[in-house]
């Protein structure tokens, strides 16, 4: 006797704007899932809050690829993010080993041999203007840096995937030593912090161009504060940070295709990654042009 067929749920997907909240529903228009509160009905189906404001006589549906990564990566780890984190704090444990104090006292021959100013940069050593973003000047330092990349890293990786991320960061990271050194070059420069405002100019582009808050709310306050700290205090790289903003905000237009597209899943022709390569290359030359 043949027993009856088994039927299963269909798997939950996640809302795309809510990370925490599951939901069987997807946007009529781009097929991104949505929650009940995210969602508006059309006159078919529902649509979420950007396809609602647009023009809905035009179907963006993205890539199956995309849309695989846009319904099941929203609950995962975001898993660069956390191997740039583990990889700072490695740094700077050697940091510590070699005479670094929490408060940031001491010398490290780490610091000295990767860290970024014009005189080593002028003399080949262009990799210091990757380096010295894995290096930092005490425990508040780090701890600042590093819970600001958790957070905006991990929303940004979860939402757009881990290239897509990794090309924004490390477009900021080389554009804010550019700058650190066009500004202060005989000074040394470490820190994660021009890749950090990176992704938050890359966060807020997303917001203006999609109405998408990854955060919950909007990251232009998080970002103007940490201008308005940028300015105030003494001993920040006002270059590195301004630098950082602009390579961060760069990297966002080119994936979104200068904002025809989406950044989370435009596709990029050769064009938009021949860009993407200019963008990151045109940072070194700039860098080692100034030092």
């Amino acid at each position: 006797m043949a027993s009856p067929t088994e039927t299963s749920a269909p798997d939950a997907m996640r809302c795309y704007r809510h990370p925490d909240r599951e939901t069987l529903l997807s946007c009529s228009n781009c097929e991104r899932p949505i929650c009940t509160s995210c969602m508006t009905s059309a006159a078919v189906g529902v649509r979420c809050p950007e396809c609602a404001r647009g023009d809905r006589s035009v179907k963006t549906t993205p890539s199956p690829a995309a849309r695989v990564r846009v319904a099941r990566a929203r609950g995962d780890v975001a898993i660069a993010t956390t191997v740039l984190v583990v990889v700072n704090v490695l740094v700077f444990l050697v940091e510590m080993a070699q005479g670094v104090t929490v408060r940031g006292l001491g010398d490290a021959q780490v610091v000295q041999d990767g860290g970024l100013y014009a005189a080593a940069v002028a003399d080949g050593e262009w990799y210091r203007m990757v380096t010295a973003g894995f290096l930092h000047a005490g425990l508040i330092h780090i701890a600042f840096n590093m819970w600001l990349l958790w957070v905006l890293g991990g929303a940004l990786e979860r939402y757009a995937g881990a290239a897509r991320m990794l090309l924004i960061y490390f477009a900021a990271i080389l554009w804010g030593s550019a700058g650190a050194l066009l500004v202060n070059p005989d000074s040394l420069t470490i820190g994660a912090s021009g890749g950090v405002f990176g992704l938050m100019a890359a966060l807020f582009l997303l917001e203006r161009q999609r109405g998408v808050a990854l955060l919950g709310s909007s990251v232009g306050g998080l970002l103007l504060l940490n201008l308005i700290i940028t300015f105030v205090l003494p001993g920040i790289s006002v270059g590195g940070h301004i630098g950082g903003i602009l390579g961060g905000a760069a990297a966002g237009f080119i994936l979104s295709d200068f904002g025809k597209g989406h950044l989370a899943y435009s596709r990029l022709a050769l064009q938009g990654w021949a860009l993407s390569a200019v963008l990151l290359v045109g940072a070194v030359v700039v860098g080692v042009a100034v030092s």
